[in-house]
């Protein structure tokens, strides 16, 4: 049955198949995933505002990273929290497509931040003695302002477009949280214009940007070979290791999500879940743990914050 009076359709998300009765108990360490993700990056941003001599590019650009995460984080918190904490899987579809939209463009904007860190990291190593040159504030102020234009302007057609559609009153969503393809898929229409639209975005973003950042890397081991001294080769090495870890932790999920809804039309429910988790929940979370222990002035500043106050609670417990 057709609905165009979308205020009367509602979607069922999905949470781990089979293990309803085990929820609440899962509930607990997504809840300390949140906690994590949130309090760290929170800190991260703390650390290099307070912090004089972590106003740099890298730094400016870890800070970028470290908000598109929380934003990333509170874009899942909502549906992810009614469904193991509430037992709530319904959710009405003009909420469902705000959530797709944010989702989807903190992603695009996860992705841009990445290629910048890339392109920073090229700089830093292959042209170190013009790096404040290449790289001064008002540029990377500019790159974060392309970035934010960019993921933003790509993605407000998706969610119009999608309103547009008539939906069946109920259908299943196959994630914990309301992704473009999935709504799509719901739509009891011919929507070949907005499947060709979400390819040309995730080309256009996703694809180019994954590229780009393989080929600045080509170009770092590159110039990184033919530094004479080994000791050098793996210092310069050294300090891209926190970014391809966040490459790694953000792409390999997303491409495995991809072949299993591409070729793996028999692969379990439960394995996509876990691979969305994945690549929408671990990144946020671990992404500030591998930046803290890195990089040595984020790691002192927060030895030092948590030392003072324990100092400060000490004073307090004397007196």
């Amino acid at each position: 049955m057709l609905s165009l009076n979308h205020s009367n359709t509602t979607f069922l998300l999905m949470g781990l198949p089979g293990l309803e009765e085990m929820y609440i108990w899962i509930s607990i360490p997504l809840c300390v995933m949140y906690i994590v993700a949130v309090a760290g990056n929170s800190l991260i941003l703390w650390v290099v505002k307070s912090e004089t001599i972590l106003h740099q590019p890298m730094y400016y650009f870890l800070s970028m990273l470290a908000m598109t995460d929380l934003g990333l984080s509170f874009s899942t918190l909502p549906t992810m929290l009614t469904i193991y904490l509430l037992g709530n899987r319904e959710v009405e579809v003009d909420a469902c497509l705000a959530q797709l939209f944010f989702i989807h463009t903190f992603s695009v904007m996860e992705s841009s931040v990445l290629l910048s860190m890339a392109f920073d990291r090229f700089v830093t190593i292959c042209n170190p003695l013009r790096y404040t040159t290449i790289l001064p504030n008002s540029r990377v102020a500019g790159l974060g302002l392309a970035i934010v234009v960019r993921s933003i302007g790509l993605h407000v057609p998706a969610p119009i477009m999608l309103k547009k559609l008539p939906y069946c009153h109920t259908g299943h969503l196959s994630h914990s949280y309301c992704l473009h393809p999935d709504v799509m898929k719901l739509a009891c229409t011919d929507t070949h214009v907005n499947s060709a639209y979400g390819l040309f975005v995730v080309l256009s973003t996703l694809g180019m940007d994954s590229m780009l950042i393989v080929a600045s890397y080509v170009l770092i081991l590159y110039a990184v070979l033919t530094i004479a001294s080994q000791t050098e080769r793996l210092k310069a090495l050294n300090t891209c290791v926190s970014h391809i870890c966040a490459v790694l932790l953000f792409y390999t999920p997303m491409i495995g999500l991809s072949m299993i809804h591409r070729f793996g039309k028999q692969a379990s429910p439960c394995i996509r879940v876990l691979l969305s988790y994945l690549h929408f929940l671990m990144p946020p979370m671990v992404n500030p743990i591998v930046y803290t222990i890195k990089t040595k002035q984020i790691r002192q500043r927060i030895f030092h914050f948590f030392q003072s106050s324990g100092a400060r609670m000490r004073i307090r417990q004397e007196h």
